[in-house]
């Protein structure tokens, strides 16, 4: 039995070394980053078995995040897609006063389109814990209906619910995501909220 099952968007992070900008940089360090598959990450190095659950194009692009997660020693579960991008965003990091930059590009990803039909829900069934944030809800209709899908199952299931709220109001207004985030609460034993850390965007 897996120890946690998470599922949500994973992006290819591109980062100019150093304080660089990115209008400037001729080089781009490449990394996978998403929220629920870090969650993964962090759960394997602490000695669970973790599995990340997603879509992906079928592309070298799609493949270079299952990749990346491989090396942390997280199995992935995909559903490959002929439709659909693989999302991006660019880092630039700069000290005070200028700060850090964050801009997506991750419109028309292949995982705004997952259904619970085509994901692997035996996985999060048989799971000790299942793992997502407002993340996922907010980036398409499709995944909010998907979200509060695999909430309902893991509790059907028996398996224990984590959800993190991870405001991003690039995504969604407040208004938004109380509406949505409320409707999906019945279903989460484990509610994570940051009060620390500003919205980020």
């Amino acid at each position: 039995m897996t120890d946690l099952v998470t599922f949500g968007e994973t992006m290819l992070r591109l980062s100019p070394p150093g304080d660089e900008r990115i209008e400037t940089a001729d080089e781009y360090v490449v990394r996978a980053a998403g929220a629920e598959s870090n969650v993964a990450v962090a759960a394997q190095r602490l000695g669970l078995e973790a599995t990340w659950v997603s879509k992906l194009p079928d592309s070298p692009v799609g493949r270079r995040v299952t990749g990346e997660l491989a090396s942390h020693g997280v199995e992935t579960d995909i559903v490959w897609s002929d439709e659909g991008r693989q999302g991006t965003y660019y880092l630039e990091s700069g000290d005070t006063p200028r700060g850090n930059n964050v801009i997506y590009d991750r419109a028309d990803a292949a995982v705004t389109t997952a259904t619970p039909a085509e994901l692997p829900v035996d996985r999060i069934e048989s799971a000790a814990a299942f793992h997502t944030t407002g993340i996922t809800p907010a980036l398409s209709d499709t995944l909010e209906s998907t979200t509060a899908s695999l909430l309902s199952t893991a509790t059907d299931a028996g398996t224990l619910t984590s959800f993190d709220v991870n405001y991003r109001s690039k995504l969604w207004s407040p208004e938004e995501a109380r509406e949505t985030l409320e409707s999906l609460f019945p279903d989460v034993d484990v509610l994570v909220v940051d009060g620390r850390r500003p919205a980020l965007e």
